[in-house]
């Protein structure tokens, strides 16, 4: 069986500033931007990598998602506990201080974890947990 991830989705609630984390900040390419009822999703991926994406979606743009469930789904975004997502990369060092001046919210700076990876973490504009580890 060949099965690969082609895709993982994120929430946003401002296409604009999604796309300059995503884009600007963490350089991925934009794959998609759609519009649609008011609403705007944005696929983005790692340059060179055109088979792995992240969606970024609305939050809650599902029709069967209640407006209790929307504002529960806003409020886990905003404390960063809703979404989240596992990046690598061969200069973590370096691709912390991009995301440190370019004001990224820093949840940890890079740190060895006991587990035995070195990773940081931040977080997107959305609330979005993004922890990025050093390829060894």
């Amino acid at each position: 069986m060949d099965i690969t991830i082609h895709a993982s989705f994120l929430p946003h609630d401002d296409a604009d500033a999604a796309l300059a984390f995503y884009r600007d900040i963490l350089g991925f390419e934009v794959r998609n931007d759609v519009g649609y009822e008011g609403m705007r999703w944005l696929t983005v991926g790692p340059a060179g990598q055109p088979e792995t994406s992240i969606v970024l979606h609305p939050p809650g743009a599902d029709p069967g998602i209640t407006d209790d469930e929307r504002r529960t789904i806003t409020e886990m975004m905003a404390k960063g506990t809703y979404g989240g997502i596992l990046l690598a990369t061969k200069d973590l060092d370096g691709a912390f201080e991009r995301l440190a001046a370019n004001d990224a919210e820093i949840v940890q700076e890079p740190t060895e974890q006991p587990y035995g990876v070195r990773d940081c973490a931040v977080r997107d504009p959305a609330g979005n947990l993004i922890r990025i580890q050093q390829l060894r």
